[in-house]
């Protein structure tokens, strides 16, 4: 779904703390199934397509397809639950798009593959990097937060992505340490 493209369907869907204060309880996930714009969910498309099909394929033996798609949606909920909370009771603001489940699939990567090479606008960066610059950017944008981008989201889906997999696979955190410690290691 594109919100872009069918206004009256983006105002059913996106997140508004009033219509779930109301019991509109789906918009909790269905804001991740509507974009602002092209760009927006190009930027989601293309990160999923990279890193999705990893994840999935890691996640396979332990929860299967269905488990990979039930982590999206929970990437989902978990993401905006911070923004639910923050700002229950603020009319004027919307918070739309995959990002917060787009992040738990990129961190899960991460963690996997600390070292392996993630292009940037086509500029080779270490996944670990990324991740480290993603998070601070994040923090430093949610501060001032003059971007209309919820960068809470990301980087709450992107610890719930850390965490699920984490707790998919407990012996995978050691092995992350020993990975950090071996920068030309790659995937």
């Amino acid at each position: 779904m594109t919100g872009f493209q069918n206004p009256a369907q983006l105002d059913r869907f996106i997140f508004w703390p009033p219509a779930i204060n109301r019991g509109e309880y789906w918009r909790l996930i269905s804001h991740g199934f509507v974009h602002a714009d092209g760009q927006h969910l190009l930027f989601n498309m293309i990160t999923l397509f990279f890193f999705g099909r990893v994840i999935e394929q890691a996640f396979a033996g332990y929860i299967g397809p269905l488990g990979y798609a039930a982590f999206y949606i929970a990437a989902i909920l978990v993401a905006i639950l911070p923004s639910y909370f923050q700002h229950r009771n603020d009319a004027r603001y919307r918070s739309l798009g995959a990002s917060g489940a787009v992040s738990a699939v990129l961190f899960a990567y991460i963690l996997i593959a600390p070292w392996s090479t993630i292009y940037v606008f086509f500029f080779p960066v270490p996944a670990i990097v990324y991740g480290g610059l993603f998070t601070a950017y994040g923090l430093y944008a949610s501060r001032l937060g003059h971007d209309h981008i919820n960068h809470s989201a990301h980087l709450w889906g992107a610890g719930f992505g850390v965490l699920f997999t984490l707790c998919l696979e407990p012996r995978l955190g050691p092995v992350f340490l020993e990975r950090l410690m071996q920068p030309g290691a790659g995937f």
